[in-house]
Parts: structure tokens; C-alpha cells; sequence
């Protein structure tokens, strides 16, 4: 079954018992991304690593060679 279906599914049923809809999937993927990553940058803080942003820096220095 796939993300589409579950959805039909689960709207059917919260139709039947007179609850809200669920929201369609992928609504909340971009925050959870974020969510993630402000986890990871967290994580790195705690354990006492600076919490740059490594990937943009390294795509930075690719993009603009000095």
C-alpha cells in the first residue's frame, strides 16, 4: 500500500467515526527536514563541535575558488 492509498484509507475511516481528515502526505516533510537538522546541530553543540554548516561551506569554496 502506498502513501496515497493509506491516506484514502485513513480519511475514509475518520470520515465514518466524524473525526478531522488527516492531512495529505507529504505535508510535513520540509519541517521535518528542518527539525532533523536542528537536531543535529544541537546534538553537535552538546558534544562540543562547532555547528557550522559544513555542506554549504564546502559548496561554497567548490562554486568560488579563491
Amino acid at each position: 500500500m502506498n502513501a496515497l492509498q493509506q491516506h484514502l484509507l485513513d480519511s475514509y475511516r475518520a470520515a465514518r467515526h466524524g473525526d478531522p481528515a488527516p492531512p495529505p502526505p507529504g505535508t510535513r516533510d520540509v519541517a521535518a527536514l528542518r527539525a532533523a537538522r536542528d537536531h543535529h546541530r544541537f546534538e553537535s553543540v552538546i558534544a562540543g563541535r562547532p555547528a557550522t554548516g559544513r555542506l554549504r561551506l564546502a559548496v561554497r569554496r567548490w562554486l568560488h575558488p579563491s
